[in-house]
């Protein structure tokens, strides 16, 4: 079995790498020194470290402030609460403002299992990608998890990133520099396309490898960016294969799959499945137990594709 990461840990590394270099970085957080994994960036940088408690909309609105005054502040939280809570102030003082304010949403998806639907973040995608001038980032493993805090640091800006929790193991190469709005294609075939971001990525490709014991030739498109989204991937793979599966930790309305399908119904019509979380409440459980119950795994998304393959064939 392939090595398997925290993407917090990348999260922290490179922060407190990018901060050696910045004076200008700091973090800012909602009682989630813990959570977030930033232990080491407080040691190393005290004074650079703002908690302001459990009250995120204050953090996001602390977070704009300190961009306001030539910072540059990472702010960190569990998910859910950093979206939910604070969606006005992201909007207004963030986005609205062009703040250059970074938006780390920790353990997002349905990470935190066992604490039950006000723990899962699985609307966060939906509710982000609508506000204007906010790039959307879903990093796939540690590797472009590192890459996507590196890039926020040097763009000047707004930006939500997801920081998973899940253990993923690599799937980018060494060398792989993040780029917004480009789609990563991690594996070619001309029968079906298999679109995936953050920790379904991985299971994309599983999946991809059980099609191909059948015959079937799976492309996979890691897509990173959901908005921003690589509208040029997403028409080529229609063109190329004439199916999509979408797949994600989260709602299946207005995340990655709704935003794959706008394109794909305004640009190359072509047969879809949207996977992830069907318009429910996720209930309480294992984070895998829940991933399982939705179907969001190699097997399921195998399922999906050779349905939908019997969908177009007829």
């Amino acid at each position: 079995m392939s090595e398997r990461f925290d993407c917090r840990d990348a999260f922290q590394r490179t922060l407190v790498e990018l901060a050696a270099g910045d004076e200008r970085i700091v973090a800012v957080v909602n009682d989630s020194v813990g959570s977030s994994k930033l232990g080491g960036f407080a040691e190393a940088y005290p004074d650079r470290l703002i908690n302001v408690g459990i009250a995120e909309q204050n953090m996001v609105g602390v977070g704009a402030g300190l961009a306001n005054g030539g910072r540059i502040p990472f702010v960190s939280g569990a998910a859910p609460f950093l979206t939910g809570r604070a969606l006005e102030q992201i909007k207004a003082d963030v986005a609205y403002s062009n703040a250059n304010v970074k938006l780390c949403g920790q353990s997002p998806g349905m990470a935190y299992g066992e604490l039950g639907p006000t723990h899962h973040s699985i609307e966060d995608l939906a509710w982000l990608r609508a506000i204007a001038n906010l790039p959307v980032i879903v990093p796939a493993d540690p590797v472009e998890t590192e890459q996507a805090i590196r890039w926020a640091a040097r763009t000047e800006g707004p930006a939500f990133i997801r920081v998973s929790r899940a253990p993923v193991p690599v799937v980018h190469e060494p060398g792989y520099e993040f780029r917004l709005g480009v789609a990563v294609r991690l594996r070619d075939g001309d029968d079906v396309t298999l679109i995936a971001c953050g920790t379904m990525v991985e299971r994309a490709l599983e999946a991809a490898e059980r099609l191909a014991a059948r015959g079937i030739g799976a492309r996979v498109l890691n897509m990173p960016t959901v908005r921003p989204l690589d509208r040029e991937a997403i028409v080529a793979a229609a063109e190329a294969t004439g199916a999509i599966v979408t797949v994600e930790e989260h709602t299946v309305h207005g995340g990655l799959g709704g935003a794959v399908a706008e394109v794909v119904a305004t640009e190359r019509p072509v047969a879809m499945r949207l996977l992830g979380v069907p318009g429910v409440f996720a209930p309480t459980g294992s984070a895998e137990a829940l991933l399982r119950r939705f179907r969001l795994t190699a097997e399921g998304i195998e399922a999906a594709a050779g349905g939908l393959l019997r969908q177009v064939a007829a």
